[in-house]
């Protein structure tokens, strides 16, 4: 008789986890097909500055970008200097969930492997970008229940329209290479690296670590993450439930991962709390382009030394592909 052990048995549950779309599909691309063409429309108003670092061997400069709304948002560009003047392949990064774009030294790896660097701030949270987003009604304590019930002014639409704008950012720079372009995060910055992926076509590739944004009303239900304010924002209006509920399936990766089509590596740590495995596993069994998990059966809301390195490997294989 083989052997079958719990770790397995779960994989086996997990690759099965199947939940049905929370939206219909038809209704979901024409919001979002309108959305991304009035977007073409609002200009990006680029403006970068030098910047000192450690790195003699880095170009560094604050760059901002106008989101949708019209808020600057920043970011770090870094961009290796070599002796060739070839253009880069780029990584765009997004911070998790009270994080922001860190400092440019801590970018190290990718500038090493030769790639240049958009490290984006999320609007509202730890970093140095503000928010000209506007609230007709009340929010809980936090960011994401902000307009919930209401879709294009909610907090989850503008921080979206952000990473897709990003991209857009990135591609203009005369130092990147437009077709490779690769969007990199983990927790809300993996969930954002989906989105960007699923809603810009200039993005070529996506690491995206114990990603949010998965299946997002059994996260609402299940899940210790920022989901937590969707929750208590519904305990508090138990009746706006079918809004709220209506608001976040337009950005739940479970209804939009039909619309990648470049390549994609997810990691996902089952004694997670925050970004569920149920959750994670539900994304990635309905995308179709090609894919790899990496499943950490005794790790919990982390990425691993040996995760990073496997996304380095990853994008290497990847970009030199195109």
């Amino acid at each position: 008789m083989d052997t079958v052990y719990a770790t397995e048995k779960r994989r086996n549950e997990l690759l099965t986890c199947n939940p049905s779309a929370t939206i219909e599909q038809e209704k979901l691309d024409r919001f979002w097909n309108g959305v991304l063409e009035r977007n073409e429309r609002k200009p990006l108003e680029v403006r970068r500055e030098p910047v000192q670092t450690l790195f003699k061997s880095v170009r560094a400069e604050r760059l901002t970008y106008l989101g949708y709304d019209g808020t600057p948002i920043h970011c770090w560009l870094l961009i290796p200097l070599h002796e060739t003047a070839e253009k880069k392949p780029c990584i765009v990064t997004f911070p998790g969930y009270t994080g922001d774009k860190g400092r440019p030294e801590g970018y190290a790896g990718w500038l090493l492997l030769g790639y240049a660097v958009l490290a984006v701030d999320a609007r509202g949270q730890g970093g140095e970008t503000g928010s000209l987003l506007t609230e007709a009604a009340g929010s809980v304590k936090g960011w994401v229940s902000r307009g919930i019930t209401d879709i294009e002014n909610s907090y989850y639409f503008a921080i979206t329209m952000d990473v897709v704008r990003a991209v857009d950012a990135a591609a203009d720079q005369l130092e990147i290479d437009a077709s490779r372009i690769a969007t990199v995060g983990a927790s809300q910055g993996g969930g954002l690296s989906l989105l960007a992926a699923a809603l810009n076509p200039k993005v070529s590739a996506v690491v995206a670590d114990i990603p949010n944004m998965c299946h997002m009303d059994h996260g609402v239900l299940h899940s210790t993450s920022s989901l937590t304010e969707i929750a208590a924002y519904i305990k508090r209006y138990p009746d706006r439930l079918a809004a709220v509920m209506e608001t976040i399936a337009h950005f739940d990766m479970l209804n939009l991962a039909d619309r990648i089509t470049v390549p994609v590596l997810m990691s996902v740590g089952w004694k997670d709390t925050v970004c569920l495995p149920e959750t994670v596993y539900a994304v990635y069994n309905r995308i179709r382009s090609k894919k790899q998990i990496n499943d950490f059966p005794y790790s919990g809301h982390e990425v691993s030394e040996y995760q990073r390195t496997k996304a380095y490997e990853f994008l290497q294989e990847t970009f030199d592909r195109v």
